[in-house]
């Protein structure tokens, strides 16, 4: 089967734009951060790799009442200052 170059070079390019189009997509997600009252939130998971503990301690920490958190739509979030009260007051805990 024989293809025109002219042909192969329009889907090319309609290819690249279609990649162009979702590479912004990406960034703007990527940029997209949660915040409340102008506060960065962080989630289970991101706190997770950020403490370099399991989700079970976490929850721990949560019901102890250590660590302060907001619950949107199911979905559990933590201030950042409140993380980083969280991390001086046990940071013997942590290391």
């Amino acid at each position: 089967m024989y293809i025109s170059k002219e042909y192969f070079e329009a889907w090319m390019e309609r290819i690249v734009d279609r990649f162009n189009r979702i590479d912004k997509t990406l960034d703007k997600m990527g940029r997209h951060r949660n915040m409340l009252d102008g506060e960065l939130l962080f989630d289970n998971q991101d706190l997770c790799q950020l403490l370099n503990v399991s989700k079970r301690t976490l929850q721990c920490y949560r019901s102890s009442g250590e660590l302060p958190f907001h619950k949107v739509y199911h979905k559990t979030y933590y201030k950042e200052s409140d993380v980083h009260t969280f991390i001086r007051e046990n940071l013997a805990l942590l290391i």
